[in-house]
């Protein structure tokens, strides 16, 4: 066999002598036809659901163009920061349209921008790029992307489906190629660190940053590693280093058009939205809320204080449920850093103990799990601190 040859599994005459071999023994096995039959139906029925969720997502290193190359257009690679900078953008991945009221992209067509979103991963990115977030970018039809679907056809005075109906594919365009070329940096490499498991110990970090070179990529896309990892899937992460290009999804936030007049928290939906005095819908973001409803305050609250990249006070008294915390009883003050308990941001509420602020688990924004703030995402909660202003209201819906 040569090499790069891919060896046949099944070849026709093993699959023969298996059947032959079921036949002989039927007398001694009478259940071993039946056994089959549910092997192989379910076999198909695994294939079409791994092939539906796999055409969710488009895969950018499938070539595109009238000859088969994928163009890029120039631009500086990404930087290291704690915010996403815009990075080279790769050409349009040519995917199948998810209705049939859009056609599928003829073969040799190039991309023309701007365009409708053509599936559930382009319509997050359509999204997120003005500042109505789905949450984590996962190319999936979750409850997040719906309901940020929703604000998006409320703006737009269309049917509220929650759907990515043909109307909604009109309005809602993909303006500039959906991917970037994402370039290591020494200084991405010299940031991770692993978090300590214990409150003692995390006091005693430096500083609380990224984990691993996934999770700090993941978060500068805002989107879900999952994503992030099936997209680049030749790359070691373990031992990636400094120059590696990555493939990532290229979110860009509008600039902001004026400051906030006030935020809306809804308990029910759990999501926080932001409206400015003339235009309307400023941001859309999914949020956590506490997981006991008597820890869920209702009514008008405002903004006390604005702090970014924050420290964080452990209070033993707010964890009856750790047994560490009653044994440490005293409080501990844990550095700032993405993983640390708030994320990166901290905008405290005039309810003493309330805040909104970041947090380090972003894929699992919008639970009901927190002790009574309301969690962001880190890269939505830096968002939302750009808008708010010291006693701007903050009104909580059940």
């Amino acid at each position: 066999m040569g090499k790069g040859a891919i060896p046949c599994l099944n070849p026709p005459v093993q699959r023969f002598t298996v059947y032959k071999s079921a036949r002989r023994k039927r007398k001694s096995r009478p259940g071993l036809d039946s056994v089959l039959v549910v092997l192989v139906i379910g076999t198909l029925v695994w294939r079409a659901l791994r092939a539906r969720e796999d055409s969710q997502v488009p895969d950018p290193a499938r070539p595109t163009g009238s000859l088969g190359i994928r163009k890029e257009t120039a631009g500086p690679a990404w930087k290291s920061s704690d915010k996403p900078i815009t990075a080279t953008r790769v050409a349009s991945v040519t995917t199948p349209a998810t209705s049939a009221s859009v056609p599928s992209p003829r073969l040799g067509d190039a991309d023309q921008f701007p365009r409708p979103a053509r599936n559930v991963f382009e319509a997050q990115l359509a999204l997120a790029r003005l500042a109505i977030s789905p949450g984590s970018i996962d190319g999936a039809a979750g409850s997040r992307t719906r309901l940020a679907l929703l604000a998006f056809q409320k703006r737009e005075n269309l049917s509220l489906t929650g759907e990515l109906d043909a109307a909604t594919r009109g309005c809602l365009l993909i303006a500039t190629p959906p991917f970037s070329r994402y370039a290591v940096t020494a200084e991405d490499l010299a940031r991770l660190r692993p978090v300590a498991k214990t409150w003692l110990e995390k006091s005693q970090q430096d500083r609380l940053d990224y984990e691993s070179l996934l999770e700090l990529v993941a978060e500068k896309a805002q989107s879900h590693p999952h994503l992030i990892r099936q997209i680049n899937s030749s790359v070691d992460w373990t031992n990636a280093v400094a120059g590696t290009f990555l493939t990532v999804p290229d979110v860009e936030r509008p600039p902001l058009r004026e400051k906030a007049a006030l935020a809306r928290i809804h308990l029910e939906e759990r999501t926080l939205e932001v409206f400015g005095e003339s235009a309307g819908l400023l941001a859309h973001f999914p949020c956590s809320i506490a997981r006991f409803a008597e820890k869920r305050p209702v009514g008008e609250l405002h903004v006390a204080t604005v702090a970014l990249n924050p420290n964080y006070t452990f209070d033993p008294d707010n964890f009856p449920e750790s047994a560490e915390a009653r044994q440490i009883n005293r409080k501990l003050i844990l550095p700032p850093g993405p993983n640390n308990p708030v994320g990166t941001v901290w905008i405290g509420l005039d309810k003493p103990g309330y805040g909104i602020h970041g947090t380090p688990r972003p894929e699992q924004v919008g639970r009901a799990e927190s002790h009574g703030c309301f969690r962001l995402a880190n890269w939505n909660a830096e968002y939302f601190a750009q808008m708010v202003w010291v006693g701007m209201p903050v009104i909580v819906e059940p």
